[in-house]
């Protein structure tokens, strides 16, 4: 099969797309239209031909312009230790003054945060949190089924008063059943 070559307007694009990351504006740039430069961004990035084009100019980009990941972890430990420094516009009597500053503790806490996702650590940090979202939901489902029985309950107090020993039996049971779920103060009787 014999290999497509691109366009004018394709091969624009993809050099667009290359410095941008953004298909749409890329679109635009090359010359299409700004009202279809969204579906038309998307279209060329399914095109084999130009994925190829694209993929071939990004490894030709050396190596050494690119973060690598050990670069990347220096640089949020960096920031995680106030080690950098950022420059914040402050207002002053005399108008507007740039001054330098280390990271606050947003930025820090930003830092650490992305060190913590890159770490095994964060695996067991996931599992906590979705153990804790897990119990949250039974926890949820276990006080709608009380909440249902009780209105049963009820019900049945409401419709048969005479047969308060059931009523006793059936809240006893919605007890017993909900133990270990709920501290005692959460039941109702």
């Amino acid at each position: 099969m014999k290999k497509r070559k691109l366009t004018p307007k394709q091969q624009l694009f993809a050099d667009e797309y290359i410095k941008s990351g953004n298909a749409k504006e890329s679109a635009i740039k090359a010359g299409y239209s700004p009202k279809t430069a969204y579906s038309i961004g998307n279209e060329n990035l399914k095109k084999p031909e130009l994925k190829s084009y694209i993929d071939a100019k990004l490894a030709e980009i050396e190596s050494h312009k690119i973060a690598d990941a050990k670069e990347i972890l220096e640089y949020f430990t960096a920031v995680l230790r106030g080690e950098t420094r950022e420059v914040v516009v402050v207002a002053t009597p005399a108008g507007a003054e740039e001054v330098e500053r280390a990271p606050d503790e947003k930025t820090k806490l930003t830092a650490a945060k992305e060190l913590l996702k890159r770490f095994p650590m964060s695996d067991e940090i996931a599992k906590e949190q979705l153990r804790k979202i897990k119990a949250e939901a039974d926890l949820a489902e276990a006080k709608a089924k009380l909440a249902d029985y009780e209105v049963k309950i009820r019900q049945e107090e409401f419709s048969d008063n005479e047969d308060e020993n059931r009523t006793d039996d059936l809240t006893g049971a919605v007890q017993q059943g909900m133990e270990g779920i709920f501290d005692n103060a959460e039941i109702e009787t």
